[in-house]
This record gives structure tokens, C-alpha cells and sequence, in this order.
């Protein structure tokens, strides 16, 4: 199982961007090879924010229905999870508080990769961040 991370979808939807072709290299590789991707709620939220944010809740639905394309399977946050998080925090200064809740969440789930453009993933151990195609 491989985590999608929320900035994945959000750079397919978004403008020209360097990570755009990046990101539509790495999924089409992993849908070829038949890898299972999940993600958790917290993505979603973070679609909600960030384009109710910039004024772009056109891109909304557009998002939502290009995560739900891509993933098998959403995971719940649990207040377990948030628990972890705060802990991970703690010890991960380069974890931001969305990546934490992600970490705690693939961890629960024994779930080990995650594409994503945020370096934060690096800093955690058991964590391998796919992002080159």
C-alpha cells in the first residue's frame, strides 16, 4: 500500500507547476505496476482548505473526484491518531502537524510509502517518501 498525500492531487488540478509532470509520471507508474494507494480524511480537508482558501472551490469537486479515482481505500483519523501525532511532533521538528497526522494514521495501517513532495516525510523512520518516477 502507498500513501497519496494531499499534494499530489492538488498539483494535478492546480497551474503549471515543476511538480505537476513529476506527480503524473509517479502515478501512472504506480497504476501500471498495480499498486494499491490509500490516503485518509485528513487529505480531503486539506483539498477543502486549500482551495476554499485561494478562492478556487471550483477545483473542489475536481480534487475530491481525482482522490477518489486514484485511492482503493479512505482511512479514518482517530483520536489515537491525533495522539500520535502531537508525540511525533515532538521528536520530527521537519514534520508539519498534517504530515504527523498522516505518519500516525499509515502507521496504524502498516502502511510504509507515501508519494508526496514534502520532505518532511524524510525525517521519519519506517517512512519511505516515493517521489521520482
Amino acid at each position: 500500500m502507498i500513501f497519496v498525500d494531499s499534494n499530489v492531487p492538488m498539483y494535478l488540478i492546480g497551474g503549471d507547476h515543476r511538480n505537476k509532470n513529476t506527480a503524473r509520471a509517479v502515478l501512472q507508474r504506480l497504476v501500471s505496476e498495480g499498486r494499491r494507494l490509500v490516503t485518509d480524511a485528513e487529505v480531503y480537508k486539506e483539498v477543502l482548505h486549500r482551495f476554499g482558501a485561494s478562492a478556487r472551490r471550483d477545483a473542489i469537486q475536481r480534487a475530491f473526484d481525482l482522490v477518489d479515482s486514484m485511492v482503493d481505500h479512505v482511512f479514518t483519523i482517530e483520536y489515537a491518531d491525533v495522539v500520535a501525532a502531537k508525540d511525533l511532533l515532538a521528536t520530527h521538528p521537519a514534520l508539519s502537524a498534517r504530515g504527523a497526522i498522516h505518519v500516525a494514521t499509515m502507521r496504524r495501517e502498516g502502511v510504509r510509502q507515501v508519494i508526496s513532495f514534502d520532505l518532511g516525510f524524510d525525517s521519519v523512520a519506517g517512512i519511505e517518501r516515493l517521489h521520482t518516477p
